[in-house]
């Protein structure tokens, strides 16, 4: 079982993004939104990040949740179905509150 990130769990491309977003199929809290393609033709789920300015203005903190998702992501990947998920952070959240926001994760990407 590898835990690593390589590129074939990542969305990468625009018409990637653009085939999920059209689909229409999302979960959300009040912190995140999961859009989701299911059954993405492959035997493994990939993951796609969008984290705007307007979330957060800074970088740091930008790439800070990105690195906490992409992080939950890596070590669930095993677990999750073989969708095609986007992870859009709707509330910036920092080192005190990212337990919250793996438990929010866990529920979203979970298959129904």
């Amino acid at each position: 079982m590898k835990q690593g990130f390589a590129k074939r769990y990542r969305l990468l491309k625009t018409d990637d993004y653009s085939s999920v977003f059209a689909f229409k199929k999302q979960r959300g809290t009040a912190s995140l939104q999961v859009f989701f393609l299911p059954d993405n033709g492959l035997n493994h789920a990939r993951l796609g990040l969008v984290v705007s300015k307007k979330t957060a203005k800074r970088a740091n903190k930008r790439n800070y949740m990105k690195r906490v998702i992409r992080e939950w992501f890596r070590c669930h990947k095993e677990y999750l179905p073989a969708y095609d998920f986007i992870v859009r952070v709707r509330k910036p959240f920092t080192r005190e509150n990212a337990a919250e926001i793996r438990k929010q994760l866990e529920q979203l990407t979970r298959k129904s």
